[in-house]
């Protein structure tokens, strides 16, 4: 793939160029990010920003912390933090709070921006193109996919990070995740594809509790009619999936993507000969694996050997 600075610009906007955008990503656990580098500067200003907003709002309406949290359902520590621009609010927390102080909305008008800031400027193109998928097409073969993910397993992959991340940032990409996984849920769901290596649902990431919950989870999401989950067992003499983990995404119209990381590396393909291509080797590695059915009886037994 080539870099093109261009390409992030075109592909969010319908247009038909081809070519690649590429950045430091923030890791291999499953890309969403939402960390704390260099590029995501104007991001913690927009979180300062807002919190401000609501720190001035909340005074105005004569609420302290604790009172103020009272009716949005957090602690007043919570909302100090939001104040402080140090963790995200959903956009329901948001909207809540706008009515709480009456502010007739001042407050949910930045919703938007802030859900993007949740994100480095790298993922921010992919995560928007998450939110208008008509399908999505996952392979992975080192941890399971972020849209499958529990909390206490994101906890493992984050804790594990070198060099150490602090608790703050671990706080926001968390969030910053269990937020993705409401498309799963959302009355205009995507097509969901999951093929996963075996390997994967092996690695005790965090001790065999955490893996126990995420394989039960993993049962639970595949029964979703919009979810398709598939294993691709290790002693499978082929599979078309030697390069390596990849996402490809069809928008609703009917434009494809292909997202990729790697060691500390992303890159979102947008032309159509390669975002077709890998589709195709999509399929080919879908067919190399158990039917869903299968996948989730091999779960089941996964599950019962722990």
């Amino acid at each position: 793939m080539t870099e093109r600075t261009d390409a992030d610009a075109d592909a969010l906007s319908g247009g038909d160029g081809g070519g690649t955008f590429g950045s430091l990503a923030d890791g291999w656990e499953s890309g969403d990010g939402a960390g704390r580098r260099p590029e995501d500067e104007a991001g913690k200003g927009v979180l300062c920003a807002f919190g401000k907003s609501m720190k001035t709002l909340r005074v105005r309406a004569g609420l302290d912390r604790e009172e103020f949290g009272r009716r949005l359902g957090y602690s007043a520590s919570t909302v100090a933090s939001y104040e402080q621009g140090r963790r995200i609010p959903l956009p329901r927390t948001i909207d809540q709070a706008d009515e709480v102080v009456g502010a007739d909305g001042l407050l949910s008008v930045w919703k938007e921006e802030v859900e993007r800031a949740q994100y480095p400027g790298f993922f921010q193109g992919m995560a928007k193109l998450e939110r208008e998928a008509l399908e999505l097409l996952m392979y992975d073969t080192l941890v399971v996919n972020g849209l499958l993910q529990t909390e206490e397993y994101m906890r493992a992959l984050l804790g594990m990070r070198r060099p150490l991340l602090d608790p703050e940032t671990i706080e926001q990409r968390v969030a910053a995740r269990l937020g993705r996984q409401a498309i799963i849920e959302g009355r205009d769901a995507p097509l969901l594809s999951f093929v996963l290596d075996e390997s994967v649902l092996r690695r005790p990431y965090g001790g065999k509790g955490v893996l126990r919950g995420q394989l039960e989870q993993l049962l639970l999401i595949g029964q979703n009619r919009s979810v398709e989950i598939q294993v691709l067992p290790l002693d499978s003499v082929e599979s078309s999936g030697v390069d390596g983990p990849f996402t490809v995404v069809t928008r609703k119209d009917g434009k494809k993507f292909v997202y990729a990381e790697a060691q500390g590396t992303s890159a979102l393909e947008t032309d159509p000969k390669q975002a077709a291509l890998a589709a195709a080797r999509y399929g080919i590695i879908r067919s190399q694996a158990l039917t869903p059915r299968e996948s989730l009886e091999f779960i089941e037994g996964l599950l019962g050997s722990l």
